[in-house]
């Protein structure tokens, strides 16, 4: 291999470690926003919950909340499937299995 072919080689690793840091960092807002939802949706629901009239509206925010607690495993699935398609070159990056 040639300096030359070493230097792009690094340019690339570089380049992808950027971009999946980002990919990360991303993610990790994602999450958060997630986790902020599940606690709005729950108090919501218990303070709804304090009165006869308005608890069919509680029970919908319980089970918006439920569907963010699936969201939560979900958005880490998508994230790992995203980073290993980005190490193995297939979201532009590195050398395409080359």
């Amino acid at each position: 291999m040639t300096q030359k072919d070493e230097n792009n080689r690094s340019e690339i690793d570089i380049s992808s470690k950027n971009h999946e840091l980002f990919i990360r960092n991303r993610y990790k807002f994602y999450y958060n926003i997630n986790d902020v939802l599940i606690a709005v949706w729950f108090i919501i629901g218990s303070i709804l919950f304090f009165w006869k009239e308005t608890e069919t509206i509680a029970i919908w925010f319980f089970l918006l909340g439920s569907i963010e607690l699936l969201v939560r495993p979900l958005m880490r699935i998508f994230s790992e499937v995203h980073l290993k398609n980005i190490r193995s070159g297939k979201a532009g990056f590195g050398n395409k299995g080359n």
